[in-house]
């Protein structure tokens, strides 16, 4: 947040009647790091942000680390992130069952108050099924466990024609929808189940690292219109580079 609000500190100077007279505004770079110096942030504020980061996107041991290192205190037990973590990687290796089994021994009420997502992981297990050439029993699942939730939702309902399609293809990986079988797909659903557990155990479902980072990005792009000054083009480094002027 601090980096938005120097910008846009900048942007409402640049805006003034005595800057529009000009073109662009150029800042050098002692100038825009001395700016950087003024801001003062708090290492506390600093910790908890890479915790936060650390706990919802599950690197327990990283996190149990950082917390003796600097003391800061995680707002979740970090047990159940190594739980959380298991349920992921059952979804990721395609071990559908498994996850849902994990699931409900972590919190039975996730699935029962999220339909969506557990109609997702029955999709999952669908494509699992198709991925191994277990067509009929693919047909029998379809049939039975997916069918029903279609006939209530439209949405639902396209998921399973999308899904059931593959079966018709002999090239599966080269049908219309053969992203279904793709890793990502995994992915994607791993990452579902990860978000709605964060929320069942009153966790953001989303890491605060990368928000700012986008707001970092947004502010620089709407500072490039009426200023030229030091920006961060590599958000790994984080280094300033100086504009083209």
């Amino acid at each position: 947040m601090f980096l938005s609000r120097i910008v846009l500190r900048d942007l409402d100077s640049i805006d003034s009647p005595a800057s529009m007279a000009t073109s662009k505004k150029v800042v050098t770079r002692d100038e825009w790091e001395r700016k950087l110096r003024d801001v003062k942030i708090r290492k506390e504020d600093m910790n908890r942000l890479v915790m936060n980061f650390l706990v919802t996107e599950g690197f327990v041991d990283a996190a149990d680390k950082f917390r003796v290192e600097s003391g800061t205190q995680p707002d979740i037990d970090l047990a159940t992130i190594t739980d959380r973590m298991e349920v992921k990687k059952a979804v990721q290796s395609g071990n559908v069952q498994e996850a849902i089994e994990k699931i409900n021994d972590l919190n039975p009420t996730i699935l029962d108050t999220n339909p969506e997502l557990y109609f997702h992981l029955q999709q999952q297990k669908l494509i699992e099924l198709i991925r191994v050439g277990k067509i009929n029993e693919a047909l029998e699942f379809a049939q039975e466990e997916l069918a029903p939730r279609g006939e209530e939702n439209q949405a639902f309902l396209e998921e399973i024609e999308k899904t059931v399609a593959l079966l018709v293809f002999e090239d599966v990986k080269n049908c219309p929808y053969g992203e279904l079988l793709d890793v990502s797909q995994r992915l994607k659903t791993a990452s579902e189940v990860n978000a709605a557990i964060l929320t069942s155990q009153s966790h953001e479902k989303d890491p605060k690292l990368p928000s700012l980072l986008k707001m970092l990005i947004w502010t620089q792009n709407q500072l490039n219109e009426k200023a030229a000054y030091p920006r961060i083009n590599n958000l790994s480094t984080a280094a300033l580079e100086d504009p083209a002027i």
